[in-house]
């Protein structure tokens, strides 16, 4: 007989993962597909911070960004990542690690088309990550980029997607007495999956 109840059963981790986000859609004040993402930089000094994760795929999850910030060099670096999620409101987190690769076809440009149009015009006026004189002069690039654009700008080949496939994923749920529910999947040969609960 499993270990694992509610919400941990399934056979698929990110129907599992899907799951929460859904439930956590419906009660997290915040931003529900906020994530902290992970990386490593040519010296091997770590760097995290936040982005959205925007689809739970069949085997892998989605978020996008300008290729030419330095989150994007540290995934050109190590071609891998860690991200962790954590809902305050159901009391629950994912981990996950794993390979990343481009998503900068179809699917990057629907996306795109799918922004608000003033975050469009702002990802053609972010020189994300590099030094700027004063946000005076990014407004004045972004009124540039405006007038030049148009009201359809489509998606500057400078940004796109990442696709994370995981090796491995944590699901994590708080318990009593600070005993909580831990259950990691680790990907085996075959694409198969071996989990384990892990002490607290």
């Amino acid at each position: 007989m499993s270990d694992r109840q509610e919400p941990f059963e399934g056979d698929n981790p990110f129907e599992i993962a899907a799951s929460w986000l859904a439930e956590a859609s419906k009660l997290e004040i915040s931003d529900p597909t906020a994530m902290a993402l992970a990386t490593v930089d040519q010296h091997g000094l770590p760097n995290v911070r936040m982005v959205l994760l925007k689809e739970v795929e069949a085997d892998s999850f989605l978020f996008y960004t300008n290729y030419h910030s330095a989150k994007a060099s540290e995934l050109a670096t190590g071609n891998c990542a860690a991200f962790v999620i954590h809902w305050k409101s159901l009391r629950r987190q994912i981990r996950a690690r794993g390979a990343v690769e481009k998503e900068d076809g179809r699917k990057a440009d629907r996306y795109f088309r799918s922004r608000p149009l003033e975050s469009r015009w702002g990802a053609w006026a972010s020189r994300q990550s590099k030094v700027i004189s004063s946000r005076d002069d990014l407004l004045a690039r972004f009124e540039r980029k405006k007038k030049l654009l148009g009201d359809d700008p489509a998606r500057p080949e400078f940004w796109g997607g990442y696709r994370l496939t995981p090796v491995e994923m944590e699901f994590w749920c708080e318990g009593d007495f600070r005993l909580h529910n831990r259950f990691q999947w680790t990907r085996v040969p075959g694409g198969s999956w071996n989990i384990d609960r892990l002490a607290p």
